[in-house]
């Protein structure tokens, strides 16, 4: 399923962000949410890098998601 959400994460990279209407907005939001959730399931036996990760990945995501 990692491997199946990262290449339609890919596939899809321009499509969405805040200054494409709310829909789009919620969508680009869900989908950088869900990353952060593979990348903390990924990365959660080490606590301290799971944080690091999940935490980076939505604030750039989120961040990359406002300004596109």
């Amino acid at each position: 399923m990692k491997i199946a959400w990262f290449a339609w994460l890919a596939r899809h990279f321009g499509e969405y962000g805040y200054a494409d209407g709310a829909l789009r907005a919620a969508i680009g939001t869900g989908a950088v949410l869900v990353t952060a959730a593979l990348l903390w399931f990924t990365l959660h036996r080490n606590r301290p890098a799971a944080v690091v990760a999940t935490g980076l990945t939505c604030a750039l995501g989120i961040g990359w998601l406002a300004f596109h």
